[in-house]
């Protein structure tokens, strides 16, 4: 089971919080894409009737380019707003795995592949019984976890799952 979010307040039985919560999963979830809807709204309050006001301005402006710009619009704000959000070393953190990220679900649009999928695939591969230990297996899996990245894959055009990425943040200059 998982472990429950205690809050340690001493009015909590005021207010209904003293009452088991969800547990530590349960609460990531709902803080992290649960309430996405919500969050949705919330920038739609903040910036859609001034970003429809600037876009309409543009006399002359194609429909394919509007629905570009209130695209490109939004998610600049948001990029923004979670830039300016991020003390600066988490902010840097934050960047660097988002490109990453980007990085990744590009490949796998390009390639037609789920670099994910595939690489919890091959570490199934990896049996304990193989190994003399659980020690050694551990420590074989942990390499093998890590090495993955750099071995040529097929559905990759041969390419390692690393340089594929990095071809990918170089194209849109995401890299270092």
């Amino acid at each position: 089971m998982a472990e429950r979010i205690i809050l340690d307040d001493k009015n909590a039985d005021l207010f209904g919080l003293n009452e088991e919560g969800p547990s530590e999963e349960e609460y990531l979830h709902l803080q992290l894409y649960e309430k996405n809807p919500r969050r949705v709204s919330a920038m739609a309050d903040l910036w859609y009737e001034a970003m429809i006001k600037e876009i309409d301005s543009i006399e002359g402006l194609p429909e394919d380019a509007k629905r570009k710009m209130i695209f490109s619009m939004t998610a600049n704000g948001v990029l923004d707003m979670i830039s300016d959000s991020a003390p600066e070393e988490l902010g840097l953190e934050i960047s660097f795995c988002f490109d990453s990220y980007l990085g990744l679900m590009l490949t796998n649009k390009k390639f037609k592949v789920d670099i994910i999928k595939e690489h919890r695939k091959a570490l199934l591969g990896v049996k304990e019984e193989d190994f003399p230990s659980k020690e050694m297996y551990e420590m074989e899996l942990e390499a093998f976890e890590e090495g993955w990245w750099d071995i040529p894959q097929p559905l990759l055009g041969k390419r390692t799952p690393n340089d594929a990425i990095k071809e990918m943040l170089n194209k849109y200059g995401l890299t270092e």
